[in-house]
Order: C-alpha cells, then structure tokens, then sequence
C-alpha cells in the first residue's frame, strides 16, 4: 500500500530546547607581565605569594626573580626585596643581536 507522498509532504516541527542558549565562551582573562624583584639581603629567601600560592626563590643576595602581577605587592613588602625594571628586550635590540 502506497503513503500517497505523505512523508515527502509532512513538516517537521522545531526542535526546541529547554533551558536558556548556550552564550558565547568565556574569554581568558588578560595576560599580565611579570614584575622583576632583586633581592638584596645576606642569605637565602623564599617568599609565597599569597594569591598564586607559587614560591619565589631568591638564592643568593642580588637575585632577581619575576614574580606574578597578582603576587607583587606582597612581594614587595618583604624586607630586603625591592622592585626593579625587568629587562625586556625591544623588539629592535632582537634584531641588532642578529646582525652583529
């Protein structure tokens, strides 16, 4: 026995969802650079940052350590370590270095 083309003809109804539309993904919160520390005391120090919870190891006076932004306020309130300038390299000192 034939559908007579019912199916062909039929209309499917919408496929609905329960509950609200996937949003779009969350996004990776920005990338912050590290903060440079010189450590400046007689010995050894470890410090843990509060936020991040990583230890930074300064192993001899003079040490320079980079630290996470989120850490370096506490960092740097620890007696003898101070902030100091990172040594980031331009991107033309790159070049230069290629050169000579």
């Amino acid at each position: 026995m034939c559908c007579g083309n019912k199916r062909f003809n039929a209309v499917e109804a919408p496929v609905r969802r329960s509950g609200p539309l996937p949003g779009p993904p969350p996004q990776a919160p920005p990338v912050r650079p590290p903060v440079a520390f010189e450590y400046t005391g007689q010995t050894s120090l470890a410090v843990t940052g509060p936020i991040t919870r990583a230890t930074y190891r300064f192993p001899v006076p003079g040490a320079r350590v980079t630290v996470d932004e989120r850490d370096a306020a506490a960092v740097g309130a620890v007696p003898n370590v101070r902030r100091v300038a990172s040594r980031q390299k331009s991107p033309e000192s790159y070049l230069l270095e290629l050169f000579v």
